[in-house]
């Protein structure tokens, strides 16, 4: 799926949610951020309009108005350009204040109800899964680098519920993960637009009854 030229360096692993990180800047003219979100919402427009077919390196540079030039400077290829597009959709997940499980949990939840709301996050994210198929490396690379990193941060909130014996210790935190994403995912896919006010918090204390840890007897009234 590539095209690059021969003279293009390899990406980096990692894929922020802001535009043009994908690698360390190359020796030459200061970066514009303008022609950054030019080629970001080039590359996203294409790709809405038509999947990963039509996204080439010369639509994108016509449609954002810069040189190829200036492109390859940012990114090895086109598979490239579109992970980080993808990515810098999603707004960043905030950092768990680690107070509680409960209340991170719908710190992190209500911040994906914002992604799930957005029709046009939704609609990209559905025609990414449709063309996964076809482009299975597109679709792996998306899930290592901008969806995994963002589960891990949920495991590692989870995790400390366990440990801080908040969480029970035998609690099946993948499962956990699962139906916490599952909740926002499904009803963003099928009903988006409609997540009512309140709804992370219903979802967190729903999960929570069963995911807590037993009170110990100190706490129990007394008979």
């Amino acid at each position: 799926m590539s095209e690059q030229p021969a003279s293009a360096q390899p990406a980096s692993a990692q894929h922020q949610s802001a535009a043009g990180t994908a690698g360390p800047r190359r020796p030459g003219r200061p970066r514009s951020e303008r022609a950054d979100h030019a080629i970001i919402d080039a590359a996203l427009s294409l790709f809405a309009e038509s999947g990963p077919d039509r996204l080439c390196i010369e639509e994108v540079a016509a449609r954002a108005g810069v040189g190829k030039a200036t492109i390859y400077r940012r990114w090895p290829g086109k598979e490239d350009l579109l992970l980080d597009a993808l990515a810098a959709v999603k707004a960043p997940l905030p950092e768990p204040a680690g107070r509680s499980v409960q209340e991170d949990l719908v710190a992190l939840l209500s911040a994906m109800c914002r992604d799930a709301g957005d029709p046009r996050q939704a609609r990209l994210f559905a025609l990414l899964l449709g063309e996964g198929a076809r482009y299975p490396r597109l679709l792996a690379r998306y899930r290592d680098t901008v969806i995994e990193p963002r589960r891990e941060v949920m495991r590692s909130v989870l995790r400390r519920g366990v440990a801080t014996g908040e969480l029970r210790p035998d609690a099946d935190l993948e499962a956990a993960l699962f139906m916490l994403t599952g909740a926002v995912v499904g009803r963003g896919k099928f009903d988006p637009g409609s997540i009512p006010p309140g709804y992370p918090e219903r979802v967190v204390v729903e999960l929570l009854r069963g995911l807590a840890a037993p009170p110990s007897t100190s706490e129990l009234p007394a008979p």
